[in-house]
């Protein structure tokens, strides 16, 4: 292939193979490093608005009659909606193309935040809120159609590093609006959760704008929907499904949960708890790329296994911080919970092309035909695993709400996440570190050959 992207109108690449080191190195790079800068920027104001609850409950006094599970239950229900909206974001980018899929996505995001605008006053109705948490869902799509689209446009060799980067950009989403709802409350008070709302407005608009005009769709990946039927019945996305409940799961129900823990369990108030709530979401988005890229380098299921390990442990600490009712050490375990989820998202989405690929060279293909097999399942697998990952988030809310409801305190719930911790260890390391096993495997978590692996 030569080193031109040949384009059509509408921003359409023809062409695409970033495993030709010529067309990368003349061309592919540049384009791809375009598309992931502008994707990180939509994802990230997509989490926003999907995480907007775990706010709005801070700003939601005695005046509006909801108890902690009533507000338990709000969270999860911006949850589930996100989880259930990934399925068809996947399919979309292969319909409309990553770029169009995009803008259009971003501008979904005016729906809830006008919404909630509308609404968030005393004396509306319980069922009002849970119709407008519904709706702030979309913003949780825009993750599963972002990581379909940008594992196109990046080589196997940097797709640790790629997608940990989009992603963690894109979850940084979390902890900036829980910041910016902090102040917010610090200096207008906790009765003016519309200031927050507004300011989301024009952030959105600039997303879409700017993707429409930087942004590119592939050609290759358009109308491939036979590769989400594929992927559908290979185990191995319902395996890295299971295993990524675990770690985005984890991420992004505590995200949703931490500040109304705080206030639930450890009475702070809604100042108190924003001034603590965005700190774990924060470091563990930060660390999302570094997970990506220790998985390229010594291999994600490594990685992933250690990540669970260490998740088991800190929840132990959490476990016996709220039997003492210890906030400091409570604080230290839940945060260390943040970081290792984040390290663990990388590693694992590392590992789900090079299990596809590894399967296509099982297969007898070899070459660029080996890469695009790689691309094509796993791009459709991502959307499917992020959806299931994500309904992890439903379940620790859930399960919170239920702890809460019957004891007034989250141990219960710690002891719950504890033993899960322990099934993802035994399932990673029984199906992709166990000697022996079938050789697609270890060829999967085999990493990168170190002269391949520098950013």
């Amino acid at each position: 292939m030569t080193g031109t992207a040949p384009r059509k109108r509408g921003r359409w690449i023809e062409q695409w193979d970033p495993e030709d080191e010529t067309f990368w190195k003349e061309t592919g790079e540049r384009v791809a490093r375009r598309n992931l800068l502008y994707s990180v920027l939509s994802e990230h104001i997509g989490f926003s608005i999907w995480s907007l609850w775990s706010v709005m409950v801070l700003f939601m006094g005695p005046q509006y009659g909801i108890d902690p599970a009533g507000k338990f239950f709000l969270i999860a229900t911006a949850t589930f909606v996100g989880a259930l909206v990934r399925v068809p974001y996947t399919f979309a980018v292969a319909r409309f193309g990553g770029r169009n899929w995009t803008v259009f996505s971003a501008l979904l995001l005016l729906a809830p935040t006008v919404a909630a605008i509308v609404v968030m006053e005393p004396g509306t109705s319980y069922g009002t809120f849970l119709l407008v948490a519904a709706l702030t869902g979309v913003g949780g799509g825009n993750f599963a159609s972002s990581m379909t689209n940008i594992n196109a446009f990046f080589p196997l060799r940097k797709k640790g590093w790629a997608l940990g980067l989009n992603a963690g950009g894109g979850n940084i989403g979390v902890p900036v609006v829980q910041l910016a709802g902090l102040l917010v409350i610090a200096t207008a008070g906790a009765g003016h959760p519309r200031l927050l709302l507004g300011a989301y407005i024009p952030l959105i608009v600039i997303a879409a704008v700017l993707a429409a005009v930087r942004m590119d769709n592939l050609a290759p990946v358009r109308n491939d929907t036979g590769a989400v039927r594929e992927a559908l019945k290979d185990a191995h996305t319902w395996i890295m499904s299971f295993l990524y409940i675990g770690t985005f799961g984890s991420f992004i129900g505590y995200s949703f949960a931490f500040g109304l823990v705080l206030q639930t369990q450890f009475g702070r108030t809604p100042l108190q708890a924003a001034s603590l709530t965005f700190v774990g979401p924060l470091l563990g988005s930060l660390i999302r790329p570094v997970g990506g890229a220790l998985a390229d380098r010594f291999g994600g299921a490594r990685i992933t296994l250690g990540t669970f390990v260490a998740m088991a442990a800190a929840t132990g600490v959490v476990v016996f911080a709220s039997q003492r009712s210890s906030l400091p050490v409570f604080l230290v375990g839940f945060v260390a919970l943040f970081v290792l989820s984040g390290l663990g998202n990388g590693s694992t989405y590392k590992m789900i092309p090079g299990i596809f690929q590894a399967k296509a060279l099982a297969r007898g293909m070899s070459g660029e035909s080996a890469a695009a097999y790689g691309r094509r399942l796993s791009g459709a697998s991502m959307g499917l695993i992020g959806a299931v990952g994500a309904l992890g988030g439903l379940g620790i809310n859930l399960v919170f709400r239920e702890a809460f409801r019957t004891s007034g305190s989250g141990t219960t719930a710690f002891v719950t996440f504890l033993g899960f911790y322990a099934l993802c260890c035994a399932v990673t390391w029984a199906v992709y570190l166990r000697r022996p096993a079938a050789p697609v495997i270890h060829a999967a978590e085999a990493p990168a050959k170190p002269q391949l692996t520098s950013v």
